[in-house]
């Protein structure tokens, strides 16, 4: 099967001490990210577009499912390693403002913010790769889901030991080809082109 990863568009950003796990949708920019990148995929067969139950994901999802008339299809095990946070900021902003937390993400002390342990969300993202090359033999199948989640799937398929070992962009697409007998290569990393170009058919 060819499996294609997709990273949500833009989300709004969420200050801490909300009191409840930040869920943002996406910005105007996320949402045109989102239809940039459906558009370009309109012009590839598509058979299965899953997501995050994260709602920067759905809303990158739909505009995919929409253009290839598709039913989105939900997989819990696609959320992200920070999904009981009360705050959504942006790597930008965590970077530009040297925040404690970026050491934390990159250094694996996920817990220190509370977030699920490197090992727990390795197991459960791998067990998830596992499950949807499983569901979906010889089909081409999209994820959307989250940077950590994309992360560590690429990192489990290319023998990696870091979880965190580059950044994807919004709506980056980057591809896998798996069989359900374990033979998993990786094709494409961080594809951005729809953010710059427009593909006509043929």
């Amino acid at each position: 099967m060819d499996l294609l990863w997709v990273r949500h568009g833009e989300p709004e950003r969420v200050a801490p001490g909300t009191g409840v796990p930040a869920d943002p949708p996406l910005t105007a920019r996320g949402r045109e990210q989102a239809e940039r990148l459906a558009s370009w995929l309109a012009l590839e067969p598509i058979d299965v577009v899953l997501s995050s139950p994260q709602r920067r994901a759905i809303e990158t999802a739909e505009p995919i499912a929409r253009a290839h008339g598709l039913e989105m299809q939900v997989v819990d095990g696609l959320v992200e390693y920070d999904v009981r946070s009360d705050s959504y900021i942006p790597m930008e902003e965590l970077r530009a403002t040297r925040d404690p937390q970026l050491a934390a993400m990159y250094e694996g002390r996920w817990e220190d913010f509370g977030a699920e342990s490197t090992d727990t969300f390795r197991v459960r993202v791998a067990a998830t790769l596992d499950e949807v090359v499983s569901a979906h033999p010889g089909r081409r199948v999209v994820a959307v889901c989250h940077g950590g989640v994309i992360n560590v799937a690429l990192a489990v398929v290319l023998g990696l030991d870091r979880h965190l070992w580059f950044e994807p962009h919004y709506t980056s697409l980057s591809r896998m080809v798996a069989s359900r007998t374990g033979v998993r290569s990786l094709a494409s990393l961080n594809e951005r082109a729809h953010l710059d170009a427009r593909r006509e058919s043929a």
